[in-house]
């Protein structure tokens, strides 16, 4: 029976990713270590991999821990710096996150003071509307975004950012590109 081809939205989560670290602001946090608890949620669209069933075509959570376990183990002082590594790796490895909201929590954050943790939350959201045919796509506005590896020539680019405000759907830079739309940029 095959499957029929439906845009299916929904969230991948990863909820109480336990690691022990060596972030802080003060030399001995970063000696003696501490708990931190990691919770990732990513929008995103399921069809591709409704369809296939095939692991590669979707957002894989082991991915995801093993992006947070790696940046844990690199020393930073504000929780607030390490989910903004954590977000800019996730958007590095997949290329399909619509939005993403970390919530990273420290355990016993003031040595002898009577409180269970601190938390930073972040969310990003990554649909743009295109200025040029107003179709929604998904752009991350940096060097980890799809639309910085498009065969497009420098002097395109530039006459593009005069024109239009913001970035262009991959229709529209395919068209600017020469490439019919389906095919590779």
């Amino acid at each position: 029976m095959a499957i029929t081809k439906v845009s299916q939205m929904g969230q991948i989560s990863i909820e109480g990713m336990r690691f022990y670290a060596y972030h802080g602001v003060y030399e001995e946090e970063q000696i003696i270590g501490n708990y931190y608890t990691v919770d990732v949620h990513i929008d995103t669209n399921f069809s591709k991999a409704a369809a296939s069933d095939n692991v590669d075509n979707t957002i894989n959570y082991e991915t995801i821990f093993l992006i947070c376990q790696a940046e844990m183990k690199k020393k930073t002082k504000l929780i607030e710096t390490l989910s903004a590594r954590i977000i800019k790796a996730l958007r590095f490895q997949f290329a399909t996150i619509q939005k993403v909201r970390i919530n990273i929590k420290k355990d016993h954050p003031i040595p002898g003071a009577d409180m269970s943790h601190s938390a930073v939350k972040v969310e990003e959201s990554y649909v743009s509307k295109c200025p040029r045919c107003a179709a929604n796509f998904i752009c991350y506005k940096d060097e980890t975004c799809w639309c910085q590896s498009l065969r497009l020539h420098q002097k395109t680019r530039e006459s593009l950012k005069q024109e239009y405000k913001g970035c262009l759907c991959k229709n529209c830079l395919s068209f600017f590109a020469g490439v019919p739309v389906g095919e590779d940029v």
